[in-house]
């Protein structure tokens, strides 16, 4: 087993999804000023004729911005990004990707860096930016926050 296979293996051993996730929330954990949660809200969104619910991977407590990990970013988690974007638009999503550099498809020359900026996403490669975790709280991504999971920010 290589060393990176051993790697995740050891973060889903431990309950993490990837070892990108074991990583972030290590930096989050170890960053004094920065409290966080690890997949604890839903969100409910609506897709064509089905009611279905997107668990985020890490929301930062202090400031409302919400994280999503990714190594791969397949055509089912970008659309399904553009409908909670679109039915939740006061939500601060934001991507760390392994590669953002990597393209969408072997077709397509669009990276996934390229599709965020289009859509309207901030992203990062491989950690939380310092910026984020410092950034100012954005009321209206903590009130959506606050109405869909009854949490007190």
């Amino acid at each position: 087993m290589t060393f990176k296979k051993a790697r995740n293996a050891a973060a889903l051993a431990a309950g993490w999804r990837s070892g990108l996730e074991e990583r972030i929330a290590k930096e989050l954990t170890d960053h004094p000023d920065c409290r966080w949660t690890y997949e604890a809200l839903r969100i409910p969104f609506t897709p064509p004729l089905k009611l279905r619910h997107y668990t985020p991977d890490f929301v930062l407590i202090n400031n409302g911005i919400i994280i999503e990990t990714k190594g791969r970013f397949v055509t089912a988690d970008r659309q399904k990004l553009l409908f909670i974007q679109a039915e939740h638009p006061d939500l601060d999503i934001r991507l760390i990707f392994s590669n953002s550099k990597s393209r969408i498809s072997k077709q397509s020359k669009t990276t996934y860096g390229d599709w965020c900026r289009h859509k309207g996403f901030q992203y990062a490669d491989r950690s939380v930016p310092e910026a984020w975790i410092a950034e100012p709280a954005n009321f209206n991504s903590m009130v959506a926050i606050t109405r869909l999971s009854g949490w007190v920010l």
